[in-house]
């Protein structure tokens, strides 16, 4: 393996990486406090001892108590930051991995409504749309005071013993000293780009004064806004060209756009249905025009693409963050031969979405990401061998025979469809969401590697199940379409999931009521609008398909906003009649005292599923445990122990939406946590 460009040592400095393999900085909102505690130190050291050769921490770690983060971030400006960041660098360089930490401070990219309620503070006035926070101009004496933050900062993360810092530019005040949208300052810091730059590299001039020439110092910024009236490519490679030989710096980390709207993040970090590594080649450019150490990442989430990368010379080190959440044993599968079983990223970007909405960062089909002092990436054997039937082949069926497989248990799984996938393959149809199915085809090949036995088309009900003999059954039959909404109407409404599977023809002039908030509703309307209907999507929320999330959200809205798709909120659908040959939907509100018509000729109900779960309650009265769960056991992480029918011969559990209407990572995350100790 000696031979694959991404297995070739890189000298930074006087550092050397092991190979070219790099998490970019990223923040999974994991801290306590503000400190990168257990739940933090664990997600680094597992990627750390699978063998990236570079770990970078704490994606906007703030240096200023007037950058508040929006999510949660580290506190860089705190000096008992020192201790921890020591910890986790240590637990890291064991396995020869090294650290870097991301510094920034946010300007106007966060609330002042946020911590202290200090003033936003930019180069100007102007808002930032993603944020809304209106921000006071910087003073001479806060940018003082800025500078001296950042290098304190600088000199915190130097006494922790990492290898290094990057600095945060792109759509952070750095950013927004540069963009001529944002800055409105007079001389010496606005107007020419010389001003422009000026506070950056009084910054790192500060920050190497009190490093030394040594400690290791990048910048990761925009070198392209993509913005009329910001400032473009030529200009990117200027502040290039300037960075380089300021000597300040020893490496540039490269992105292409904006990050103030939702849309702009989402085409800085591409999501499912969007080009793949869509600023390689930019980035290359910077490369070959400096001729200096680059890096980047931005949907960079397969081995081929990462090592085409290295190989054509575009990276010195390529990034695959998101693939790594998927992932963490990319670097240790490569090395083995076993690229083939590399869980693959689908793009989902549950785990950024998560965190712009204030939770933790978890990975759509990968649950001991960011679980991992209690969820294992390596299943560990079972101490005795047990016969394990699964009636299901969705995700959390998929996922409960691959780790009772890797247990050691003999698995059979009966699957009523002639494929696996569940609601996963309805997903994949549409064009927008095909990579989706390789949470399924992963799941698939490492069950046929382990030996998993499968019966398709396999109907089942209780006594075929109990002919098997089971030691353990486990329900994973996930549920269907309920659209029982109205108070009258029901039959003439049909489900989103009645037009993506083609078994409704999608009508001219149609109505989705969306009470899931979900996927569902988004593929549906774009596929009957893709025929040219006339299409209104309408919610009782007051906000729009809040299960999807902001940058999921984009390439949907792209589309059905070119269809003149209209989008209704804070309306519900209260009933349904026949007019004619048309239908009448009568809409009502939850705040009261108004109702409205549409004359429709379909109308679409989206409201989640309801349990398929009658082979369940058939076989629960005479299983061991009556199918009940040890919700205590379970959280611990001990083996399920409840035995209140002493006359039953086998353990009995649902999971996944045969249980209720959640997403894929809940059904995931369900048959990890309890197979992992059966």
């Amino acid at each position: 393996m000696h031979n694959d460009p991404l297995l070739h040592p890189y000298q930074l400095k006087h550092l050397t990486l092991k190979n070219r393999i790099m998490i970019s900085s990223h923040e999974p909102a994991y801290p306590e406090d503000g400190m990168p505690k257990g739940r933090y130190r664990a997600y680094h050291a597992e990627r750390a001892r699978a063998g990236v050769a570079l770990t970078m921490t704490a994606g906007s770690a703030s240096v200023a108590r007037d950058s508040p983060p929006v999510f949660n971030n580290i506190l860089a400006w705190k000096d008992e930051v020192v201790g921890w960041m020591r910890q986790l660098t240590d637990e890291c360089h064991e396995h020869d991995c090294a650290v870097m930490i991301q510094l920034t401070h946010l300007g106007r990219r966060t609330r002042w409504d946020k911590a202290d309620w200090l003033p936003v503070v930019s180069a100007g006035h102007e808002r930032e749309a993603a944020h809304r926070a209106f921000p006071k101009k910087a003073e001479d004496w806060d940018i003082a005071r800025l500078i001296t933050d950042y290098a304190d900062a600088a000199e915190r993360m130097q006494a922790a013993g990492l290898d290094g810092i990057e600095i945060q530019a792109y759509g952070h005040l750095m950013d927004q000293f540069w963009s001529p949208l944002t800055n409105d300052l007079d001389a010496p810091y606005g107007g020419s780009l010389d001003n422009r730059l000026r506070f950056t590299f009084e910054v790192l001039g500060e920050i190497r004064r009190r490093v030394g020439p040594d400690f290791i110092v990048g910048v990761r910024y925009t070198g392209d806004e993509r913005l009329e009236g910001g400032f473009d490519r030529e200009d990117g490679l200027e502040i290039s060209r300037r960075l380089k030989e300021s000597g300040l710096v020893d490496f540039l980390n490269v992105v292409r756009g904006h990050i103030d709207t939702d849309a702009g993040l989402t085409d800085v970090i591409p999501v499912q249905g969007m080009a793949s590594a869509p600023h390689l080649d930019f980035a290359g450019e910077i490369r070959v025009a400096t001729d200096f150490p680059t890096f980047h990442a931005a949907k960079i989430q397969d081995v081929a693409t990462a090592r085409h990368a290295i190989a054509s010379g575009k990276l010195d080190m390529v990034g695959m963050t998101r693939a790594h959440m998927t992932d963490p044993h990319i670097v240790a599968k490569i090395i083995a031969g076993e690229e083939e079983r590399i869980r693959p990223c689908v793009g989902a970007n549950y785990c950024l979405d998560r965190i712009y909405q204030g939770g933790l960062a978890f990975c759509v089909h990968n649950a001991a990401t960011g679980r991992e002092e209690t969820m294992p990436h390596a299943i560990p054997p079972a101490d005795m061998k047990r016969r394990i039937v699964i009636v299901g082949a969705g995700p959390a069926g998929m996922e409960a025979a691959r780790v009772a497989a890797e247990r050691g248990h003999d698995v059979i799984v009966h699957e009523a469809a002639n494929d696996p996938g569940g609601q996963v393959r309805l997903a994949a149809q549409s064009e927008r969401r095909r990579e989706m199915i390789s949470i399924i085809d992963w799941r698939f090949a490492e069950c046929r590697r382990l030996g998993v036995t499968f019966h398709f088309n396999s109907f089942v009900d209780g006594d075929a199940v109990l002919a098997e003999k089971p030691d353990i059954v486990i329900i994973a039959t996930g549920g269907l379409p309920h659209t029982d909404v109205t108070g009258a109407g029901d039959d003439l409404v049909v489900s989103a999931w009645d037009i993506l599977t083609g078994d409704v023809k999608p009508g001219q002039n149609v109505l989705i009521y969306d009470d899931a908030g979900d996927y569902p509703a988004l593929q549906a309307a774009e596929k009957i609008a893709e025929t040219g209907a006339k299409v209104e999507i309408m919610t009782r929320d007051r906000a729009f398909a809040p299960e999807v999330m902001a940058m999921s959200l984009t390439p949907f809205m792209r589309a059905l906003q070119k269809r003149d798709v209209t989008f209704t909120v804070t309306w519900k659908l209260q009933r349904v009649e026949r007019d004619g040959n048309r239908l009448l939907a009568t809409i009502d509100s939850d705040y009261g005292g108004v109702t409205r018509t549409r004359s429709v000729d379909q109308v679409i109900v989206n409201h989640g599923t309801r349990p398929l779960d009658d082979i369940y309650f058939e076989l629960k009265p005479e299983s061991s445990n009556l199918g009940a769960v040890d919700y205590e056991a379970l959280v611990a992480g001990d083996p399920q122990a409840v035995h209140s029918n002493p006359e039953g011969n086998y353990q009995l559990f649902r999971i996944g939406d045969a249980v209720s209407a959640r997403n894929i990572h809940a059904a995931i995350y369900d048959a990890l946590r309890l197979v992992k100790d059966l």
